[in-house]
């Protein structure tokens, strides 16, 4: 089994952290070691550090809630794309409007993108293609009307820059019927015959373990294949705004178990979203979680099934 280890969110400069970090990066340590600062990192509790309000009140800020931070802006030219397959453009601005056009790459990627909608029920996470003036461009698959979310997570070029994550609001005209959100489960049913386990608690203010077991046609998956750099990715949106909480695994693997220590930054539902890649194909899991009273016991039993969420297209994450 693969020991649990800090994970950092992405985005350092709104401290959207939920945890140390596990993989690619800084500030990478044994479980109970304190991470070193650098970009992208906030030393999150210590597993078991802080009690009550007093942790409540310590957790990291999420990220991801505002559409200019920094001296940076997210500027979406597509607001309202149509339901159903489209193309999203937008762009970084900087202070002074201008397109962004140097970025740092990080974890494979000059820039991370996001969009989910409003009700959690549906899931991208997208690879979009920058041309030289700075904008960008990436097809989307949006199955439903309603509200969504687009989130930018990126480290712009230069010796002291820090990493941001932006979020801004996008529409899909139609008629919308929004879903409840999905239950808590702690088994994931994925496509293709894949099975992901959920182990772990999620608690406001400390750091807890929270383990991926990868399974499929009911056997260990023990050769996860590394995609942007790690076995595993892990996005965390809280139910209600939307805040943005972007993980990664560290050292260890390649399966079937992708562990992480996660803080959540307020008590409250969050939908999470792993991200792996097995027989060359990105399959993401998504769950259902309470963080803080009435949060379900750290067993990692299948209480339900809960169907992959789309990673670049297709699908629909249900629980």
């Amino acid at each position: 089994m693969n020991t649990g280890v800090k994970i950092t969110a992405f985005a350092a400069a709104l401290a959207a952290t939920f945890g140390t970090a596990y993989g690619v990066g800084k500030g990478v340590g044994p479980v109970g070691e304190p991470a070193k600062a650098g970009h992208g990192e906030h030393a999150a509790a210590e597993p078991g550090s802080g009690s009550g309000s007093d942790a409540a009140a310590n957790a990291p800020a999420a990220g991801g809630l505002q559409v200019s931070e920094g001296g940076y802006t997210l500027a979406l030219e597509t607001r309202t794309p149509a339901q159903g397959k489209s193309v999203l453009k937008f762009s970084v601005k900087d202070a002074g409007g201008k397109k962004v056009t140097a970025y740092t790459t990080e974890h494979g990627k000059e820039l991370h993108f996001i969009v989910a909608s409003r009700d959690l029920t549906v899931y991208r996470h997208l690879h979009p293609v920058r041309a030289a003036d700075g904008t960008w461009t990436t097809p989307v698959d949006l199955p439903d009307a309603g509200g969504y979310k687009a989130f930018a997570d990126f480290k712009p070029a230069g010796k002291n820059a820090k990493g941001v994550t932006l979020g801004a609001d996008l529409s899909v005209p139609g008629a919308y019927a929004p879903r409840p959100l999905p239950a808590a489960a702690r088994t994931a049913t994925v496509e293709d015959g894949y099975e992901v386990r959920l182990g772990g608690t999620l608690t406001p203010g400390r750091a807890g373990e929270l383990k991926l077991t990868v399974s499929k046609d009911g056997k260990p998956v023990r050769d996860l294949e590394p995609y942007l750099g790690a076995y595993g990715h892990l996005v965390a949106l809280r139910d209600g705004d939307l805040a943005y909480l972007h993980v990664h695994p560290n050292e260890g693997g390649p399966g079937p178990d992708v562990s992480f220590t996660a803080t959540a930054p307020s008590a409250g539902s969050y939908r999470l979203f792993f991200d792996f890649q097995h027989g060359g194909k990105v399959r993401t899991a998504a769950f259902t979680v309470q963080a803080g009273p009435g949060q379900a016991p750290a067993t990692g039993a299948s209480d339900g099934a809960s169907d992959g969420a789309s990673h670049d297209a297709g699908g629909r994450a249900h629980g």
